[in-house]
């Protein structure tokens, strides 16, 4: 016999070995025993959580020999052809290689007007529904609307969103639940039991996590690492054949982050890269390991497969980082996650960023470039008299304080010199720092990618009033953002004013610009003829005739012929 796939397996056969899904087991059996079974169902639901299976334990519980029954014996001959898929009245599709309207049209819409050859309802189990095309959901409509009494559809999709409102309508909907860590876990040592599979705790917890609550995708990773193990499967084979980095590496980056350790930072990620690791990876390892932390760090109950000893080291590797370092690192390594997909240097682009997050927050809350011509900007924005506070940072008893406006004007030194004196006072009690450029240093402290955002963009101060004008791009980022406002306007209520509002807009183009694009086009030829005409005021045909008209002045020649 040839080789099977564990998933294949080890599929459920009845009911009760359906792992994570009792309500939809429930439900179903109540339907059967009540006699409410509906013509249509509609399974929605992650990748391998049980939709095909599930479908096809509904098809031997009405199918059997001994049924309609809650608990098919899968014995007789109806529920093994089910189980060989061979039954000639369980018919299946994927919607994904037969999603034409003529498919439909020759095994689902003419095959419905015959009755079951053996068993008791004529069923169709369509998997991936949601790849169906338009014209063949509306072939199928009317079928599954009003189907012959012998006629069931299971329809099993994992983008509910794609199925049609009319379809969803007719149909009665399940939605399954990703697997527990702890029912997949059990299931995972299940199986290595019955292959006879010695495996350690802490690499079926580590096939558990990567399954992300997928049952076949569990069962897939597991087999994998059944035929790379030589005997007891280890964490380390697991982290090698997954291509992630262990706990302890992991720790000992966050560590020296938290320390600022920059050399420690280099030595492990070259360490890391020795080993073949790919910096996506990476970032997942750490983020997997942040989240385990910030569950220990909030005392939430650590999810199961967890020794007492990696518990115990978890809980201290928390405490020793701290919690609002746990959740900034958290934040920044999603933000990173997403970015270094479009970088085409990842491996030192991932360095440059773990560099950066050990720097203190007063280092990296300013970006490099050009700060101090950004700062001349936005302070030139805000305060219209931004210049005047320079001018009048002389002390105040100094008299020859008028020979700073003498080059400007003369007139400004004769008023007396009480004016300047006025003016010191003023300016020495206002603060030096800019309020736009502290609330723009505050949030680039929480994302670097807001910061980058605010970066360069204009702002309008007035009364209890705060216009920022961003870039298309920026606009559309932080309007679709309601935390990054909420955190915007707690910044600038702070810095501006408590009654401050703050209102957002896109950046209008460049006076400059538009000049240019209507100067791009010169005149010439027959068009810089006429200009010159209206300009000077010559016209030669006039002035031919003038000349013509005059005594003495010779007859125009004809007009020569080519």
């Amino acid at each position: 016999m040839a080789y099977l796939s564990l998933y294949r397996k080890y599929r459920s056969q009845t009911f009760s070995d359906l792992i994570g899904q009792d309500h939809v087991v429930r439900t179903l059996q109540n339907a059967i025993q009540t006699e409410r079974v509906s013509h249509s169902y509609l399974f929605t639901g992650p990748r391998g959580t049980g939709k095909t299976s599930t479908a096809r334990l509904l098809a031997k519980a009405l199918c059997c020999e001994i049924g309609p029954t809650a608990e098919p014996d899968d014995t007789c001959d109806n529920c093994r052809s089910i189980t060989l898929g061979n039954a000639v009245d369980v018919i299946e599709m994927d919607a994904a290689s037969e999603s034409g309207v003529e498919e439909i049209r020759e095994q689902i819409v003419e095959a419905v007007t015959y009755q079951p050859m053996i068993c008791r309802y004529k069923i169709f189990i369509i998997d991936e529904v949601h790849d169906l095309s338009p014209k063949a959901f509306d072939a199928l409509l009317k079928t599954i609307e009003e189907p012959p009494a012998h006629i069931i559809f299971i329809l099993a999709t994992t983008e509910y969103n794609k199925v049609p409102p009319t379809i969803r309508s007719r149909c009665q909907k399940f939605e399954f639940h990703r697997a527990s860590m702890q029912d997949l876990i059990q299931r995972l040592t299940y199986v290595a039991e019955m292959e006879g599979v010695q495996a350690e705790p802490a690499a079926i917890a580590a096939i558990a996590r990567m399954a992300d609550g997928g049952y076949r995708d569990g069962l897939t990773l597991l087999e994998q690492a059944i035929v790379t193990s030589n005997g007891t499967i280890t964490l380390q084979q697991v982290y090698d054949q997954l291509g992630l980095v262990s706990e302890e590496i992991v720790d000992q980056l966050v560590l020296a982050i938290k320390e600022g350790d920059i050399p420690a930072i280099m030595d492990l990620l070259a360490n890391v890269a020795r080993l073949g690791r790919d910096p996506r990876a990476i970032l997942e390892s750490m983020m997997y390991r942040m989240a385990d932390l910030t569950r220990a760090s909030y005392q939430v109950s650590i999810e199961a497969g967890f020794e007492a000893t990696r518990e115990a080291a978890l809980f201290e590797t928390a405490s020793r980082i701290g919690r609002d370092t746990i959740l900034r690192l958290r934040g920044e390594l999603a933000d990173a996650h997403k970015t270094i997909r479009d970088i085409s240097l990842p491996r030192l682009w991932l360095e440059s960023e773990l560099v950066r997050l050990a720097l203190p927050p007063t280092v990296v809350a300013r970006p490099s470039h050009e700060p101090e011509a950004h700062r001349a900007k936005h302070a030139s924005t805000v305060h219209e008299p931004a210049a005047k506070p320079k001018a009048a940072v002389l002390p105040p008893a100094e008299a020859p304080v008028a020979e700073k406006p003498k080059p400007a004007t003369p007139e400004v030194a004769a008023p007396t010199p009480e004016a300047p004196v006025v003016e010191a006072p003023k300016t020495a009690s206002e603060p030096p720092a800019d309020p736009w450029i502290k609330t723009v240093e505050e949030l680039t402290g929480i994302s670097r990618v807001l910061g980058m955002k605010l970066d360069g963009c204009v702002i309008t101060s007035s009364e209890n009033h705060l216009l920022i004008e961003f870039g298309p791009s920026s606009y559309d980022w932080v309007n679709a953002r309601p935390k990054a406002q909420e955190e915007i306007l707690k910044s600038v209520k702070r810095n501006f004013g408590p009654q401050t509002e703050v209102e957002y807009a896109v950046k209008k183009r460049e006076a400059g610009l538009e000049e240019s694009s209507a100067v791009e086009l010169p005149a010439e030829g027959t068009m810089l003829e006429q200009l010159a005409r209206q300009v000077f005021g010559a016209d030669p045909n006039n002035q031919e005739k003038q000349k013509s008209q005059e005594p003495g002045s010779p007859e125009p020649e004809p007009p020569s012929e080519y």
